[in-house]
């Protein structure tokens, strides 16, 4: 049974609220905004509060029925394993079945099933990125409008020299420019080095991945570069205009998803939809990854209690461990993660923050946990092991083979990502409204799980015609060029 309500509309002080157990009604003690929290009963100081049916934090003062229930009356400790019976789960979406077996995309001459067609210009090193945008904006201005062609677009990073040769962070910026390379929504691509750089192009190349590379200090310069690199792009885009979109299985769709600028309605409407959505998905034999490894603290053990096997159940509890020793190293605690954002919109704890999150995900067993950028291989449910920061979150994804993603916001995140596509969900109505040249779905009606049923199945439409061609509000806007942010973790040398 939860603690707390959570209120729907703004609540001056002095109104009166009408708790569920029949009491006469109490005056709420000051303003309270919409989104949040309440006690239907007093709390005593100590006492664990759920919500969700699992406990979102420890009463840090006495809370009198109907009292405003946030920072200054609730925190967390140290994690407690629940000893209680098995928390009610939401109902999977046994009543509904997946209403597409295919979407139309690109096939590959590997094989390998395509959402987008992109040239994408890859720098190896921050030093040549500025050359690596000047390319991708000449070439795409050259190419506008091809036939087939999505767009040319460069992926720069603020990485790639300053670093140590084999170590984590090193690993994980060529892992992730190889995984970008060799996207199968990438139709061609030019790997621009500046040519003294730590991350040199056989650092990323290899393991399958081909792409020609341009060295600016070879070549002679930005100028020869520019002129070198439009004169390569102009014969892939030729390639290009002979490729079509075919039937595919929907088994061939890789969905990330993604939560950025949550607020309290995050774990009422927009996630749960966006789980039955994912739901649809595995059923139809699809792949679905959820990251953001401090956005499950508080709720890990719900995941680990869905793993398939118990390879993948002990990899979570390793995660949380890693991830409280690395932010303890670094002065912090994973209850840091809410954002000043995420606490104006209700959210107080991120055990609260967590148990909303992971409703993204679906009801499906979890079948796999990989580390970041590491490729997403299992069907059905992958965990990847991520930052809580949605653009280094989705850029691992990206690179583990995510052909589409999809994102909730209750702030309204600004949001893209080339060169795969990215739908975005509201939470609330009113969001949609304020931010309709952002967003693409509205959940915010979706407030009970028959409505998420009905949503959820038509947010995994949007999904399939998104996978299929249908423009998102971020590709309209021209997001997505600046949001590839790799994983930084060790020294700046």
């Amino acid at each position: 049974m939860d603690d707390i309500g959570l209120l729907l509309s703004d609540v001056p002080e002095g109104t009166l609220l009408e708790l569920p157990d029949g009491t006469t009604p109490v005056p709420a003690p000051e303003d309270i905004a919409a989104g949040h929290k309440v006690a239907l009963h007093a709390i005593p100081k100590g006492t664990p509060v759920r919500k969700y049916g699992e406990v979102i934090g420890v009463a840090l003062a006495d809370i009198p029925a109907g009292g405003h229930v946030h920072l200054h009356n609730l925190g967390i400790g140290p994690w407690e394993e629940p000893t209680a019976s098995p928390s009610p789960r939401r109902i999977p979406p046994t009543q509904v079945s997946p209403t597409r077996d295919h979407f139309l995309g690109y096939r590959r001459a590997d094989g390998r099933a395509a959402t987008r067609n992109h040239i994408v210009i890859v720098p190896t090193v921050n030093c040549s990125a500025t050359v690596a945008r000047m390319i991708a904006l000449r070439a795409d201005a050259l190419h506008k409008g091809t036939p087939g062609l999505d767009g040319i677009v460069a992926l720069p990073h603020d990485l790639g020299c300053g670093m140590a040769e084999g170590t984590p962070g090193d690993a994980i910026l060529r892992r992730t420019l190889r995984g970008y390379l060799g996207h199968a929504n990438v139709a061609g691509a030019l790997l621009i080095s500046l040519g003294c750089e730590v991350n040199q192009p056989e650092n990323v190349l290899g393991g399958g991945v081909d792409a020609e590379t341009l060295a600016i200090q070879q070549l002679g310069g930005t100028a020869a570069t520019l002129n070198t690199a439009l004169d390569r792009i102009a014969d892939l885009v030729s390639r290009i205009t002979r490729t079509h979109r075919v039937p595919i299985p929907l088994s061939e769709l890789t969905l990330g998803l993604q939560c950025g600028g949550s607020d309290a309605y995050s774990g009422l409407t927009a996630n749960p939809t966006l789980g039955v959505a994912a739901d649809l998905l595995v059923s139809a034999g699809g792949k679905v990854v959820l990251g953001e490894t401090p956005e499950i603290y508080g709720a890990h053990h719900l995941l680990r209690d869905r793993a398939s096997a118990p390879e993948a159940a002990a990899r979570i509890d390793q995660l949380i461990a890693w991830w409280q020793e690395y932010t303890a190293a670094n002065g912090a605690t994973l209850d840091n993660n809410p954002s000043r954002g995420n606490r104006a919109g209700g959210i107080t704890t991120i055990w609260e923050k967590s148990l909303g999150a992971v409703l993204k995900s679906g009801t499906t067993p979890l079948n796999d946990v990989v580390g970041y950028a590491e490729p997403v291989t299992a069907p059905g449910l992958t965990f990847m092991d991520t930052p809580g920061y949605d653009p280094v979150s989705a850029t691992g994804m990206v690179a583990g083979g995510a052909n589409l993603l999809a994102f909730t916001t209750g702030r309204g995140s600004l949001f893209g990502s080339r060169p795969v596509p990215c739908l975005k969900i509201s939470t609330t109505s009113g969001l949609y409204e304020r931010m309709r040249g952002d967003i693409d779905f509205d959940a915010g009606p979706a407030m009970n799980h028959t409505d998420q049923l009905t949503y959820g199945t038509a947010l995994f439409e949007a999904l399939v015609d998104m996978a299929s061609g249908a423009e998102s509000k971020s590709e309209a806007l021209g997001f997505g060029t600046e949001e590839i942010i790799p994983w930084r973790m060790g020294a700046v040398l």
